[in-house]
This record gives structure tokens, sequence and C-alpha cells, in this order.
């Protein structure tokens, strides 16, 4: 969705993902769209995070206006079951992954940044970690909790390079993580009914959302945690 929408608006971008085949697919999907790359990396490893940020950095000459920190795992496992796997796989990810490949890209970052058009940083977060949710995802919940504090911690460390960073927390969305409930007409019109404004999240929303961060609109917006959830943490 996101990558789709910074291609539309004229961006070029270069895609990540663990899987080699999932990679070469998306591109070649996505290069309809515009100027699209793809580099297959592990962000779960210090190795293949700093192989995508090397990448990422011959593509671009050195300088990066925007990087989406959207790479993602989550566990689910009763209580007194959950495995110390599903912390580390999750956490290694969803954490370590973001931090590493900002610090690793900081230098590219940085030379692409002005005062008055900041280079942007976007994490891709979750309501999950903004309230507790209802399912057994105890590594899930607090890996994006942490996503939020490090966003707001890099920001006000980086704000003065001219350098923002922002999170989004969705809500509800159509993807891989949620197909098991959306799937569902069943449990699908459970979740809709428990957000106010009463829908699954399109991709124009998270778009729109990310293209605010990323342009001259978002320029003066830094350490935001933005619930991109229908009402679900606001209104509740």
């Amino acid at each position: 969705m996101i990558a789709r929408g910074l291609l539309q608006a004229g961006a070029r971008v270069v895609i990540s993902s663990r899987k080699v085949d999932a990679c070469e697919a998306a591109v070649t999907e996505l290069s309809e769209h515009g100027d699209c790359a793809a580099v297959p990396a592990d962000l779960s490893t210090r190795d293949g995070a700093e192989a995508l940020a090397a990448a990422v950095s011959e593509r671009f000459r050195g300088r990066l206006h925007v990087l989406v920190n959207n790479a993602g795992a989550n566990w689910g496992a009763e209580l007194e079951e959950f495995p110390d796997s599903g912390w580390d796989r999750v956490i290694d990810t969803n954490v370590k992954g973001i931090f590493r490949l900002t610090v690793a890209l900081l230098g590219e970052l940085r030379a692409a940044a002005t005062p008055g058009d900041p280079a942007r940083v976007i994490n891709i977060g979750s309501i999950d970690g903004l309230r507790a949710p209802s399912m057994e995802n105890y590594s899930y919940s607090a890996s994006k909790a942490a996503v939020h504090m490090l966003t707001r911690h890099l920001a006000k460390r980086l704000a003065s390079e001219a350098v923002t960073v922002n999170a989004i927390a969705p809500g509800p969305f159509e993807s891989k993580m949620m197909a098991f409930l959306l799937d569902n007409p069943d449990t699908r019109a459970v979740v809709e009914q428990q957000v106010p404004l009463g829908r699954i999240g399109a991709p124009e929303d998270v778009v729109g959302t990310t293209l605010y961060l990323a342009s001259r609109a978002g320029a003066y917006l830094t350490g935001t945690v933005i619930p991109l959830d229908g009402g679900i943490t606001g209104c509740g």
C-alpha cells in the first residue's frame, strides 16, 4: 500500500523483504507505477540491515529523503506457553530492525535534510502498542509500544539535524496479519463493530497519512504517533 502510494506521488522507491520471491513479485507489480527496486534482506539481523542500507545508499547516491520502517513480525501463544523464541523474533524485527536500519542510514538522511524540508523517518507502529489488545500476542504489543517510544526518543535526538521521526499506529486494515480475522465474515463484523467509524481501514487511509508525513505539509511535525484506527483509541 505505502510503496504504491509513494510511487504514484513521484518518489523513487526501494522495497525489501526477507523472501526473494516476494520481493521480485512486488517489484514487478509496483514498477508499473514508477521507479521501484527490490533488495531482499532480513532486517532482524545486523548484517541484513547494513546490507540494505548499503544498497539504498548506492541507488540514491548517498541521499535519502524518506525512510519508512515497515518490517514487522507477530507471534501468538497462550500466556503460560509463550516461548522465548516468540520474543526474540518479534523484538529483533520490530524494534532492533528499526533502530539498526535508521542508524545505518543516518548519513544519507542527514545529506538530504534541510531546515525547511527535513528528511523523514516514518515508523509503522500499531494501536496494540497504545492499548492492551484482547489477543495473546504479548511480544507484538510490547514491541509496538517500544516502537512508539523509540520514535519519540529518536525525534528528540535528531531534531537539531533536520531529521523528523514520526510513527503511524494503524488499527484494523486488510493485511496478512489481520487476514485470520477479516477473511471470516463473522469475525470481520465483530471487528467493524469495534471501530467508531464502522469500517476497516482502506489503503488510501494509510497512504494519505504517509504522504502527509513525507510531504512539506508534515515538515513541522516530529515525535508524534498518529493512531490511524477509525477512532478506536480516541473515542474509546
